[in-house]
């Protein structure tokens, strides 16, 4: 691979990026180039595969000379950047003002700008990373990355169009002296001499749509310098197991059909491990041969694993209505479980609404097709910008003159907007768990999160902008604290980092007053009775994590085996469920 001085390394959750990115940083360092890798994903990893607890300034790997990484961390960005704006107002301003600037800087709105700037920071400011060689971005799963990498443009825009300054308040106080810097960053993204992005795909058919969507994107935006890793290619050999034959066939025949344009670019490959990629050792075996597999001399009985879906299925249609919300970090199944769990229930009678608030969005691909007593639905952010436009200017302009309804029209031009409308259809959406069930695919753990903690600093923002408040956002947190109306099903992996992650969530759910009902470990490999020494020694992996989660972080566990076929349409996801 040619590396520029900049590498974005990006593409659908789960596929490999944060180990693609790091194993190419560590390579770099090891030719003695010095390297930082910036992690701009609000669910991070990249602490545990450096194995090195890490800041928002760059911080050396321990044992990889060379080699620095940093985190741009939204919540401590937004604490940055609100005090920045605020702290020059103190006692000048009554106390009054002071609290009520601080609201106007509570929002996702301030998280989502202040992470902006300290990305545009990096990347548009040359003196910023004057110090090394090459500089690494791990960007957060897809739908998160090009709502980033179009904010430029977004900002940019709003700004040049805002003839009165900045009208939305807080948040976008002080854009206006950006301006140079995100001018900047706009062409470094488009420079090929100085920035590649990657693409990062597993052999799949859903990662390769994904990325080849990106690419369609990116170029609309004016990058053009793209590459494609294919990451854990599996090759079965002379074997007659039945699942290993299925992956390779199953990777084959992805890579066969790959949409064009995607096949057209710079290509690099690299195996399935048997492994997590957790720590250097692991990442400079991505770039090495492995060696011959030897397989342990030690009989292996794994003893009682946890039931399937069946239960966890019969315990959520006992309770005859409410949301379903499946939860975790990106790649680990949430679309296909929630898919599941509403046709398994639409199957059984119960009219069933399933939707998504993810901005990747692949529930269509994975129902393909329709389903008795089944609606699906998708939370569109542009629908929702508009619809959200045409209720204020009725309800907050009606009353205003010419003067003051350009203002607020000016206002609802901002990016702020969608994150307001995104967040009054997901409550639209969990009310309707009051007749019947609502099986929500939640986003990745970063952007869920932030749509969850957001609720009360929403209602302020709702109220700046129209006399009254929806009834679905005044009940959403409460709906979502009730655990007789809200099941949250945590999907994961029997895998290290996702484990790791899945806890973080958990933990995150709890501090706001929600409780996880569910667990489910999602594409086992030891619970799909493969005898390939290669996947049984991933199966034997997998032990250590479906143990921890179902004897320490879950109330109850579902486990789900690796799948010959895919599970999509009716017929593949009732499988899943038998």
């Amino acid at each position: 691979m040619d590396h520029t001085r900049t590498l974005f390394f990006t593409g659908k959750g789960g596929v490999g990026k944060t180990s693609l990115s790091c194993a190419t940083g560590l390579a770099l360092a090891e030719a003695g180039k010095r390297v930082l890798i910036v992690s701009t994903d609000p669910a991070s990893n990249l602490d545990e595969v450096l194995g090195t607890p890490l800041g928002q300034t760059p911080c050396a790997i321990a044992g990889a000379p060379g080699l620095f990484a940093l985190n741009i961390d939204p919540e401590a960005a937004a604490h940055d950047y609100k005090e920045r704006m605020v702290a020059p107002y103190r006692g000048i301003l009554p106390a009054a003002a002071i609290a009520s600037m601080e609201e106007q800087f509570s929002g996702a709105c301030t998280v989502e700008i202040a992470a902006f700037d300290e990305f545009a920071k990096l990347l548009g400011d040359p003196a910023a990373t004057l110090g090394f060689d090459h500089v690494i971005f791990d960007t957060a799963p897809t739908g998160h990355t090009l709502r980033l990498l179009t904010l430029p443009s977004a900002w940019t825009d709003f700004i040049a169009s805002s003839t009165g300054g900045a009208s939305c308040l807080g948040p976008l106080a002080g854009l206006e002296k950006q301006k140079a810097l995100y001018a900047a960053t706009v062409a470094q993204l488009s420079d090929p001499a100085t920035t590649t992005i990657v693409l990062v795909a597993r052999a799949e058919v859903s990662a390769l749509r994904e990325a080849e969507r990106t690419r369609h994107e990116l170029q609309d935006l004016g990058v053009r310098n793209l590459r494609l890793a294919l990451n854990g290619v599996f090759a079965a050999g002379q074997t007659g197991d039945d699942v290993a034959l299925a992956m390779e066939g199953r990777g084959r025949d992805a890579v066969a059909e790959m949409p064009a344009g995607l096949s057209l670019l710079p290509r690099d490959q690299f195996p399935f491990l048997p492994r997590g990629t957790v720590g250097l050792d692991s990442l400079q075996s991505l770039f090495r041969p492995a060696p011959a597999f030897v397989p342990s001399p030690e009989p292996f009985a794994p003893g009682r694993l946890p039931a399937g879906l069946v239960p966890l299925l019969d315990d959520l249609e006992a309770a005859g209505h409410g949301v379903i919300m499946t939860m975790g970090k990106g790649g680990v199944g949430k679309t296909t479980m929630a898919a599941a769990l509403a046709v398994a229930l639409a199957a059984r009678g119960h009219k069933v609404v399933l939707s998504t608030t993810d901005p990747a969005a692949h529930l269509a691909a994975t129902m393909a097709g329709e389903a008795s007593n089944l609606c699906v639905a998708r939370i569109d952010p542009e629908a929702e910008v508009a619809r959200y436009r045409d209720e204020v200017l009725a309800k907050a302009g009606a009353s205003l003159d010419e003067s003051g309804r350009a203002m607020l029209e000016e206002d609802l031009r901002s990016p702020c907007t969608e994150e307001i409308a995104v967040f009054r259809a997901f409550a639209r959406t969990v009310e309707g768990g009051k007749d019947g069930f609502v099986v929500l695919d939640t986003a990745p753990t970063g952007h869920t999160i932030l749509l969850l903690d957001a609720a009360e600093a929403y209602h302020r923002e709702v109220l700046r902008t129209q006399a009254d408040m929806p009834d679905a956002v005044r009940n959403l947190l409460p709906r979502l604290r009730d655990p007789s109306f809200t099941r949250i099903l945590i999907v994961t992996l029997a895998e290290a980092t996702p484990v790791h992650e899945a806890e973080r969530l958990a933990q995150d759910l709890g501090r706001a007053g929600i409780t996880p009902y569910a667990w489910v470990i999602n594409q086992s490999l030891l619970a799909s009775g493969t005898a390939h020494p290669l996947l049984a020694q991933r199966g034997r992996y997998e032990m250590a994590f479906i143990r921890k989660v179902s004897d320490e972080l879950a109330p109850r566990t579902a486990l789900v085996p690796w799948q010959a076929d895919v599970p999509v349409g009716k017929t593949g996801l009732l499988r899943l469920v038998r």
